[in-house]
């Protein structure tokens, strides 16, 4: 986990977004990182669980309540955020199983009083090697979001990774990609404005 934020404003909405692969800087991370930047833009706190992260958790298994201490972080920032922007690579049409795993810790939330995702804006990023894959991907993550309570943002950003989308230092090349992500990043931080408690 990494606060990108130096301000610790409690008037300030907080983003919580959690992505990426196990690979470090893959392309997954870097829309991630560019999503959250647009939501500081807009005003939000941010707060990112990334692949080297996801990938240090332990397989959800819900007969053990029992949690390691990045599996706390991770389901308390949840309970703490306004909003949320997952970024997922497609594989073989779905949800990666490390982000999944994620996800999946957000059972925890049940018995709050704000259920699961509940009230939340939910920003959906995937990329896949295809359009078909980056399609059928962005509908599954938005189908999960659904079943936690989570509200997608209307706007969910899909890149395919067939194209050179970022360069070595991660900068994005394509302007409409980064139009893409700047959108999610800013609807999730609105919306998290609009209904900040």
């Amino acid at each position: 986990m990494s606060d990108r934020n130096q301000v610790s404003d409690s008037a300030k909405p907080l983003v919580v977004g959690i992505g990426g692969t196990t690979r470090a800087l893959s392309s997954t991370d870097r829309a991630l990182r560019i999503s959250l930047q647009a939501a500081e833009e807009a005003g939000a706190r941010t707060c990112l669980f990334d692949g080297a992260f996801l990938s240090r958790l332990p397989h959800y298994a819900p007969e053990n309540p029992e949690r390691n201490d990045e599996q706390r972080q991770l389901v308390e920032m949840a309970r703490k955020a306004d909003g949320i922007i997952v970024a997922s690579p497609g594989y073989h049409g779905g949800v990666s199983g490390l982000v999944k795993n994620a996800l999946d810790l957000f059972e925890d939330l049940r018995d709050d009083q704000r259920a699961y995702l509940d009230g939340r804006a939910v920003g959906c990023i995937v990329n896949a090697a295809g359009w078909q894959a980056c399609v059928t991907t962005l509908a599954a993550l938005r189908s999960i979001v659904h079943a936690l309570r989570g509200w997608p943002t209307p706007f969910g950003a899909t890149l395919n990774t067939t194209e050179r989308i970022f360069d070595d230092e991660g900068v994005c090349k394509d302007n409409k990609v980064a139009v893409q992500l700047a959108t999610v990043g800013r609807q999730v931080a609105e919306f998290a404005y609009k209904y900040h408690r």
